[in-house]
């Protein structure tokens, strides 16, 4: 039997811009020290994402490239709309099983997505400690629309709402480890303290340690 091939990496994300990014550092960060920690968070994430075994590796960005996008990437622009429509949208960018991931879990380690595309499940799931989620992955791209259009964003209650979403699709669903998501100064911290040492995020965060520590 073959393998079944391997994934695409999906990235969502925005273009690390002061006073569009991470807005709730702001306190205590300035929004230029924010979109400095965005942007580490975002290129930890995309030199994470180079290192696991990949068909594709698709950025669908709402803004434009910078020096912190490493090649290997294919750039499509954000759709508009709701962050709902936005991330069936960037599935649409895609075939073969696909996982979505966002710029928000610096701390994403290969290991932890290793068997996305590999364990014959139809979706992945990982859900973040706020109630959100950081990942979702999908077999078959081509179902965003049916299990992700109308799912609530931003709430405590999005990751429940998007995993029953799954289940009740009838797919068999492999649930990933959970990810504490940088929003807030106390998130940062906690996120950094469990990043690999050298991270760009790690690093930018203990540069501002008398700001947010």
């Amino acid at each position: 039997m073959n393998p079944p091939p391997p994934v695409t990496l999906l990235v969502i994300a925005k273009e690390p811009v002061p006073g569009r990014v991470k807005t709730r550092l702001t306190p205590p960060c300035t929004p230029r020290e924010a979109a400095t920690l965005a942007e580490a968070a975002l290129t930890d994430t995309l030199h994470t994402l180079l290192r696991a075994p990949a068909r594709r590796r698709v950025l669908a960005l709402e803004g434009a490239p910078g020096p912190w996008l490493p090649p290997g990437y294919e750039v499509v622009p954000q759709s508009p709309g709701d962050l709902d429509e936005r991330i069936v949208a960037a599935f649409a960018h895609c075939d073969g099983p696909t996982l979505l991931v966002g710029m928000d879990t610096p701390q994403l380690t290969v290991g932890m997505i290793a068997d996305v595309g590999r364990d014959g499940r139809d979706a992945w799931f990982g859900p973040a400690a706020d109630g959100g989620f950081w990942a979702l992955g999908l077999a078959d791209p081509a179902r965003a629309g049916a299990v992700v259009r109308g799912v609530p964003m931003s709430t405590d209650r999005t990751g429940a709402i998007q995993r029953s979403r799954l289940a009740e699709a009838g797919l068999a669903v492999t649930d990933l480890p959970v990810l504490r998501d940088v929003d807030t100064a106390a998130d940062a911290v906690a996120v950094a303290d469990r990043c690999a040492r050298g991270s760009r995020f790690a690093t930018v965060l203990n540069s501002m340690a008398e700001v947010v520590r």
